[in-house]
């Protein structure tokens, strides 16, 4: 089974926005069963956060600036690999009004602007310590080695759990051949 990245990288097409999801082959501790939210994609590179990783922690845990204000009780996601110490604050608003239940994504805010949303009742914030990156080329690399399959940003992907289920539901939902990798045993021996 083939990806469909072809055709949005031979047209030029930023990531921006979309999923990756590791392909169910991929063993690979680091992403194996991630869903990753790509917030830049250029010819420079690639940056994201893993978007299924919660660490059961609070930003307040953390310490600092962050232990009595009003993003003490943000959760903690483990959001890649690179500058671990690097938190990354970002949010999902529902626009008011809207019949179908759409949101807006504020990728990176500063901590004035996550305090300002904190609280608001159709906000919900997540922090990320640490992203996923990709040099010039190198995320087109692994597309063409299918390690990931791109699939679209759905508006109620942050209603989902954010676990190894959340993977399963996006990847599964693709098409019935995705449904039945991503539904998968880890040992089908075993089965």
């Amino acid at each position: 089974m083939r990806n469909s990245h072809k055709t949005i990288l031979s047209e030029g097409h930023s990531l921006a926005g979309r999923l990756l999801l590791a392909h169910p082959v991929l063993k690979d501790e680091t992403f194996r069963r991630t869903a990753v939210l790509i917030s830049s994609h250029d010819t420079q590179g690639a940056m994201g956060v893993v978007l299924n990783r919660p660490l059961a922690k609070k930003l307040g845990e953390l310490g600092g600036d962050f232990a009595l204000g009003p993003l003490a009780h943000v959760p903690v996601f483990d959001g890649g690999p690179v500058a671990r110490r690097q938190i990354i604050i970002c949010a999902w608003r529902k626009h008011a009004g809207d019949e179908e239940e759409n949101y807006e994504l504020l990728f990176g805010l500063d901590r004035e602007r996550a305090m300002s949303l904190a609280g608001q009742q159709d906000v919900q914030l997540r922090a990320y310590l640490g992203h996923a990156g990709w040099s010039g080329g190198q995320l087109e690399g692994e597309l063409e080695r299918d390690t990931w399959v791109v699939a679209e940003l759905e508006t109620d992907v942050i209603q989902f759990p954010a676990d190894e289920s959340l993977w399963r539901r996006v990847l599964g939902g693709l098409d019935p051949q995705w449904r039945l990798l991503a539904n998968e045993p880890d040992e089908p021996g075993r089965n």
